[in-house]
């Protein structure tokens, strides 16, 4: 289980770099964790592949649940965090051209807000920044993890940093490596699941709608579109097509883009200009066959993918890091083995079914409004008309799109 190193480093230090764990991948849930645990007396050492200014700079944006805020506030993030985000009031999801639209508003679960939208810049720089000078958090960046052993009590990793050979000895080495996370290669841990017919365009507009408080999910017989509102009349879109129709889309002269995005979004947001590159991504849905192994752990994209209808994919990785945090922190306390298998399993069984619920539940919409079979467009017609009708089935839905269903961690409480 050993990656092999491009280049050949000039020099070797193995002296060990002793820490009780290790965080492989230093994004959103990577510094999210680190985050939840900079004041549990553990030393933490961040790993990270790329160099800052890098990492930072992504394009996306991402829709952030209630729960992810209530994380980030009990963090202590979020009154930083905050201003610099799109909120949504309202949200609305309709099915290509039937006219019936379901409509949700604060007043159904009597909070300020439904969610919000982030930039990847500002929400990670914050989460950076808020771990700057506690002196038991280290980073390595940046350093690529070349072989990982596990030993019983312990694991060692071995890294290339700044063109030497260190290595980290460890009580628990976290994954938070993305959905080709070398640490879970290198853990041998398998996964399943399956790439989509579909691949999604991603970009930003201006608009001159009035409001821009409400975030649009609109159904089509080729995928979803969802709609995401930012700042300053600026929104967030993620067009989902069969991937050669993507393709497609994405290389249209910018007036007949935005002539179809018009179409598409029949004019609600009145007059619209690009503002942003058209990035294009495929989608998978994948579930790791285990989240943890003796001294090993994974947590957001290594641990688990899904489709980005709802906006679930960045919000499951949140709630893993302040899960995987707090029963850290409890087994700490306690003064056992944190990298031991039977701590490790109090994770995986809160997370794992948690995240399958997702995963099936985004699938599930994905494939029953992404085609246009007549019996299959009439019962889920049906079922949008039920949704606006019966307040119970109103209030699970919405719940589960904001994270409020299921097992709250302490951390999300405070």
């Amino acid at each position: 289980m050993t990656l092999e190193l491009q280049n050949s480093p000039k020099s070797r230090d193995l002296t060990p770099l002793d820490c009780d764990l290790t965080i492989v991948g230093g994004g959103i849930v990577g510094a999210t964790l680190a985050n939840a645990l900079k004041n549990s007396g553990l030393k933490i050492t961040i790993i990270e592949a790329q160099p800052p200014e890098k990492s930072a700079t992504k394009p996306q944006a991402y829709a952030l649940s209630l729960l992810s805020g209530r994380i980030f506030q009990g963090i202590g993030v979020w009154d930083k965090m905050l201003p610099q985000m799109g909120k949504f009031s309202h949200i609305a999801l309709s099915d290509a051209d039937y006219s019936g639209i379901v409509k949700f508003q604060t007043s159904d679960l009597g909070t300020d807000y439904l969610g919000y939208v982030g930039q990847h810049n500002s929400i990670l720089k914050t989460l950076q920044e808020a771990i700057t000078g506690y002196s038991n958090i280290r980073s390595l960046c940046p350093a690529k993890v070349v072989q990982v052993d596990y030993e019983a009590t312990q694991a060692i990793i071995t890294l290339e940093i700044a063109r030497q050979v260190r290595q980290v000895r460890t009580k628990l080495v976290i994954g938070a490596d993305g959905a080709r996370s070398p640490i879970r290669t290198l853990g041998g841990i398998k996964t399943q699941g399956w790439k989509y017919w579909q691949s999604c365009i991603t970009f930003t507009i201006k608009h001159n709608c009035p409001r821009n408080d409400i975030a649009f999910e609109r159904f089509w017989y080729s995928g979803p579109m969802g709609i995401l509102p930012l700042q300053r009349n600026l929104c967030q879109v993620v067009w989902t097509a069969p991937h050669t129709q993507a393709k497609a889309i994405q290389e249209l002269p910018e007036s007949d883009f935005l002539a179809q995005l018009k179409e598409r979004t029949q004019g609600s947001l009145g007059e619209i200009e690009l503002v942003s590159e058209r990035y294009l991504f495929p989608v998978q849905l994948m579930q790791s066959e285990c989240y943890i192994k003796p001294r090993l752990a994974l947590v957001g994209d290594a641990a688990h993918c899904c489709h980005p209808v709802g906006g679930q994919g960045l919000n499951l990785g949140i709630r893993d890091a302040a899960a995987l945090a707090q029963v850290l922190q409890e087994a700490n306390q306690k003064g056992e083995d944190i990298g031991d298998l039977k701590v490790l399993k109090r994770y995986e069984s809160w997370r794992r079914q948690e995240n399958w619920l997702i995963l099936g539940f985004t699938d599930f919409l994905n494939r029953l409004f992404s085609n246009n079979w007549l019996p299959l467009v009439a019962i889920r017609r049906l079922g949008l008309e039920l949704m606006g009708l019966v307040p119970p089935f109103k209030n699970l839905a919405l719940r589960l799109m904001t994270g409020l269903l299921g097992k709250i961690p302490q951390l999300a409480k405070n």
